[in-house]
């Protein structure tokens, strides 16, 4: 399958986690908060409301899917989706878990350095990518 600019720029198929039909979910390569993730449409539109019928019936599972990976992985106090598209086109969402406390991880302790506001999207704990999709890969629910 060839995929669109904005699926590149998260990592592309070196990130991927899990494909759906009408979505992947990617790995955040930039962890703003452990297990950050990216929900890419396959659809190469740039608008949501032109996104086909069936990614948005299919997009439910994929929450689901997600929000249970997070919770079995790193039990985040909630889960923020951001859906900007003004630098990536393609329609996206970052999905960021937020955490009201510090979670071991990796050897040393992460914070959600934006908690309770609006997340630090320029904030990083550490190089943990890698590590965060292999632990969300094991719990997936759809896996």
């Amino acid at each position: 399958m060839r995929h669109h600019s904005t699926y590149e720029k998260f990592g592309g198929d070196g990130s991927l986690i899990h494909a759906y039909r009408h979505w992947s979910v990617l790995i955040r390569p930039k962890q703003a908060t452990l297990g950050a993730m990216v929900m890419v449409a396959h659809a190469e539109v740039t608008a949501v409301s032109a996104l086909p019928d069936e990614a948005f019936a299919e997009q439910a599972s994929v929450v689901r899917d997600v929000e249970a990976a997070l919770r079995a992985a790193f039990a985040p106090d909630k889960i923020n989706y951001l859906t900007l598209m003004m630098v990536d086109p393609h329609v996206h969402a970052h999905i960021l878990p937020r955490y009201e406390t510090p979670r071991a991880f990796a050897g040393s302790e992460k914070r959600d350095v934006g908690w309770p506001g609006v997340p630090d999207l320029s904030a990083s704990v550490g190089d943990v990518a890698a590590a965060a999709k292999e632990a969300l890969s094991k719990v997936w629910p759809a896996a």
